[in-house]
């Protein structure tokens, strides 16, 4: 009786069972689903909202284009307005020299006709005029109404040329009002382009903050959706990255870590430059800092490779697999579906182990025998073990990376077992 109770129970026990493993995989499937439909609600609402960044960041580009030009126009307005200013203190300045010179004629003049109809007797007009002629010509009465003609000559054409400078200044004062109005005009239409630039900012301001917590809850999503699907790790040192990358790829532990014994010493020398330092292209450069972004890090502080002593080229090498930001690019999904890191970061100890051991099998690496290759010493036609092959396209095609940097890589790889 006993023993058929046990039985019963044992068959409910194992019903149960069967039933929570069927229905465990529904619940973990319709959440993974729901999860995938955030991720993708958030993506899109990400990429909107970093659309909105970039027009706000074209808008705040234009308006502070509109501003420099308005403050070079106020510029030359008021250099322009200085210089008619100028200009209008002068032509004052000669009209009243002209007004001067107008009175001092007259008084000389009148003194000489007073002097030469009422003063027959000699007197200090010779001295005055300093000619014995001028003396005669003062006591001849139709000569001295010649000379009063020519003096009153010499008056009017100082009244004309003080009226072509008072014509004159006139222009300027019209042009200095007109100059003022432009002045005015674009100093209101400067204080209208601030007001729209610290709101524009305010507005690009707010769309960064937004994109940065999509890009938090992004992160987020990614993670419980890795952890939903036991797809996320993290290796606990550079022993269990390199056990973890082998299992992915198939590539051999002790390969891997003569690699990175070579690459990056076991990721212990990442490189010792930031970007400027490292001397990258600007195509480079430009996918660097998306990485930066995505993995919520300052370009500007990040370490990479030092440019080569020994040879031409530049740095820029990231991680514990030293790989450029553009090759890093090309297999950033492939290194998330392996770690479950999306984004995956180059300095992560499982991404970068990662990164290296995936290049390796693209390449071969993880492939038994040998291959022909065309030696790039001499050009002979030489059979190589596989992992040599993956090695040299790692390193780039060489015979350096043939004769040197592959077989130093295999005499390390037996190291693995003492780390």
């Amino acid at each position: 009786m006993r023993t058929n109770q046990a039985k019963i129970f044992l068959g409910v026990f194992v019903s149960a069972f069967a039933m929570a493993a069927f229905v465990s995989p529904v619940f973990a499937e319709t959440s993974a689903d729901e999860l995938k439909d955030n991720i993708n609600d958030t993506q899109k609402d990400l990429k909107k909202a970093e659309q909105e960044a970039n027009a706000l960041k074209g808008e705040l580009q234009n308006i502070n284009g509109s501003i420099t030009t308005t403050v070079n126009v106020i510029r030359t307005t008021e250099s322009i307005i200085k210089e008619t200013e100028e200009t209008i203190g002068r032509k004052e300045s000669e009209i009243e020299l002209l007004e001067r010179d107008a009175v001092r004629n007259r008084s000389v003049l009148r003194g000489l006709v007073l002097q030469a109809y009422y003063d027959a007797a000699e007197t200090a007009l010779p001295e005055i005029l300093e000619e014995e002629d001028m003396f005669r010509a003062l006591n001849d009465p139709e000569k001295m109404m010649s000379v009063a003609d020519r003096m009153n000559g010499v008056l009017a054409r100082i009244h004309a040329v003080q009226a072509s400078i008072e014509t004159e200044k006139g222009s300027l004062e019209a042009a200095k009002a007109e100059k003022a109005r432009l002045l005015a005009q674009k100093e209101r239409e400067k204080q209208g382009l601030i007001s729209e630039k610290i709101e524009t900012e305010d507005d690009l301001e707010d769309q960064l903050a937004t994109i940065a917590q999509l890009q938090k809850k992004l992160k987020e999503l990614n993670s419980d959706l890795n952890k939903l699907l036991g797809g996320s790790y993290d290796a606990k040192d550079i022993k269990d990255a390199i056990k973890y990358a082998s299992s992915k790829t198939g590539i051999r532990e002790g390969f891997l870590f003569g690699m990175l014994s070579v690459e990056s010493r076991l990721g212990a020398s990442v490189g010792g430059c930031d970007y400027k330092e490292s001397r990258m292209s600007a195509y480079r450069l430009g996918i660097f800092k998306e990485i930066a972004k995505e993995i919520g890090k300052d370009y500007k502080k990040l370490k990479v490779s030092c440019p080569p002593k020994n040879y031409k080229g530049t740095g820029g090498a990231m991680g514990a697999a030293q790989f450029m930001s553009d090759t890093w690019k090309g297999y950033k999904s492939t290194i998330a579906s392996r770690t479950g890191h999306n984004p995956p970061d180059p300095w992560n100890l499982t991404d970068g182990v990662m990164a290296m051991a995936s290049k390796l099998a693209n390449d071969g690496g993880a492939k038994d025998g040998k291959t022909t290759i065309t030696s790039p010493c001499n050009g002979k036609k030489v059979s190589v073990k596989w992992e040599t092959y993956a090695s040299m396209r790692y390193l780039g095609w060489s015979c350096y990376a043939l004769n040197n940097y592959s077989k130093t890589i295999q005499s390390l790889a037996g190291n693995y077992k003492d780390l």
